[in-house]
């Protein structure tokens, strides 16, 4: 399935930051996919400048979103799970369950 978008939708266009706010040119793509709703095959992209590169990616990853940060002409087909560490929240709200009734 490959990437959800096309990061230059006019040609001739240069991809801009996905950062709110940010109309710096993007440089990275930022690679990723919820695993909860997304097939394997399924990779969306956010684009990056270099002054949010670290702060896109690190927002997906601390949702422990499989994530890989690529040049602007890298293609990525597919992203596998990340393992999900023990100590991790357990559920959206991000507090570990315990396994008992509310």
């Amino acid at each position: 399935m490959g990437a959800t978008f096309d990061l230059f939708t006019e040609p001739g266009s240069t991809p801009v930051c996905s950062r709110a706010g940010c109309t710096n040119t993007a440089e990275w793509r930022i690679n990723w996919r919820n695993p909860r709703i997304h097939a394997i095959d399924r990779v969306k992209i956010w684009a990056a400048c270099e002054d949010h590169c670290d702060f896109l990616a690190d927002y997906l990853r601390s949702r422990a979103f499989p994530v890989r940060v690529t040049g602007m002409q890298e293609d990525v087909d597919r992203l596998d799970d990340v393992r999900v560490r023990e100590d991790a929240p357990k559920n959206d709200v991000g507090v570990r369950s315990t396994g008992t009734g509310r």
